[in-house]
């Protein structure tokens, strides 16, 4: 799970196009039971995006599962609850401020992406065309002014997305200080 944190980012996108093209291992299944194919499609962009972010969302939820402790589940079985009753009733719950972080996370990390969104998606016009491969264009085509007003729409995107994922954690902390079961 920890591999695409240290993956550059065009090394999994290559070995993604290899995998999900019409001659790859999962790509001949999808051609043979009738799919379109993912490469250079938006289908396939978020699909490598989602596996490159990955990383990004399994720790928040991670961490939030180890911070529960035993102490509600055993609880929980203490009143002859099941394990899967647990599981589904107290942990998941419990683990909500980790799911949303996660989900925070893992949007924002995908959004700013450029390697394994050009491998896999493409430069293709309305179709697979993000704003980190338009600021890329811009630069290379010595067009500072345009890149740099994408490159200030991101910054503030990032810091919107911060401030929420701030506020939402605080929010948390602050009901389960209070005593308020999520």
């Amino acid at each position: 799970m920890r591999m695409p944190l240290v993956l550059p980012p065009t090394v999994l996108g290559f070995y993604l196009l290899l995998l999900l093209s019409p001659q790859g291992a999962v790509g001949s299944v999808i051609n043979n039971i009738g799919l379109s194919p993912l490469p250079f499609s938006f289908a396939g962009l978020v699909i490598a995006s989602m596996l490159y972010s990955l990383p990004f969302v399994v720790q928040p939820i991670q961490n939030a599962f180890i911070t529960i402790g035993k102490g509600p589940l055993e609880a929980a079985a203490t009143l002859r609850s099941s394990p899967l009753n647990r599981f589904f009733h107290v942990a998941i719950p419990l683990a909500r401020p980790g799911y949303i972080s996660a989900a925070i996370l893992g949007f924002a990390h995908t959004v700013g992406e450029l390697g394994v969104v050009l491998m896999i998606g493409g430069n293709i016009s309305n179709e697979t065309r993000v704003i980190s491969i338009q600021i890329y264009d811009h630069v290379e085509a010595l067009e500072y002014g345009q890149a740099h007003t994408l490159s200030l729409l991101m910054v503030a995107f990032a810091f919107v997305v911060l401030a929420f994922l701030y506020g939402v954690q605080k929010h948390q902390k602050s009901k389960a200080v209070s005593g308020v079961v999520l």
